[in-house]
């Protein structure tokens, strides 16, 4: 429920914005569409995965790790928002390598940053990121969950916030405070700008600074023009929705 409020007030929010208002009402149906089933796909089909299948797969293999480890509220956080963090740089790397791309690509048609698009791909390929998997298994593990439970909540939001174009002008505060560390949208911007070639993190731009694929920041001028982003794929609709491979 909270990720869905948090969908809607940052959809109205980029409503303000005379740009977001035209990059959405130029957007194709089949854009809608496949954005939308994204969306379906993210916001309720793998919580509900997670809370009936998977969840009760542990239960029957580990069931002597339910609820069985204490872990202080802080170091949940920062093993929700820093350690899965890092675990998602080196998927999202692998999903960039020749033989992998292929399941990832469909979220690399997205033509301009606007957050409907954020969960645009092929239907089943969230279920090669390690939230689907990783978080279940930790949030049965742990006795009180409230500080990993926060922040994948803190994950979620800073997705859907690099894939707007809810920039933050560079000299000012805001940015002189977040830029060093934080994955901000310029630089998610240049991911599906170069794509394969960086920015490979969530929240952090430690891991991509560290393994040298840290690109920088899209200056502003190309980020005004993004609708020349995106690749273009020989598939159909449906190829896209279910099966992206040539």
């Amino acid at each position: 429920m909270a990720s869905l409020i948090s969908f809607w007030l940052f959809f109205v929010f980029s409503l303000l914005q005379p740009q977001q208002r035209q990059f959405l009402a130029g957007k194709p149906w089949q854009d809608w569409l496949l954005d939308g089933a994204g969306l379906v796909v993210q916001g309720a089909i793998i919580p509900l995965l997670q809370l009936l299948l998977i969840i009760n797969f542990y239960s029957l293999i580990i069931p002597q790790w339910q609820h069985s480890f204490n872990l202080f509220l802080g170091g949940q956080f920062l093993l929700g928002f820093v350690a899965i963090d890092y675990v998602y740089y080196w998927s999202h790397r692998a999903l960039h390598s020749k033989l992998l791309f292929p399941i990832h690509q469909v979220h690399h048609t997205v033509s301009q940053m606007d957050l409907v698009s954020c969960a645009r791909n092929t239907l089943w390929s969230s279920l090669f990121l390690p939230y689907v998997w990783l978080n279940s298994l930790i949030i049965y593990s742990l006795q009180d969950a409230r500080g990993y439970i926060l922040a994948i909540s803190c994950t979620y939001l800073l997705d859907l916030w690099r894939h707007s174009s809810l920039n933050i002008n560079k000299g000012s505060l805001l940015h002189h405070c977040l830029n060093s560390w934080l994955i901000l949208p310029q630089d998610h911007g240049l991911h599906h700008h170069q794509i394969n070639k960086g920015n490979f993190g969530a929240n952090l731009k430690l891991w991509d600074k560290i393994h040298g694929t840290y690109l920088g920041e899209m200056p502003q001028s190309q980020m005004d023009q993004l609708p020349r982003m995106g690749i273009k794929l020989h598939l159909t609709l449906w190829q896209q929705l279910l099966w992206p491979f040539a």
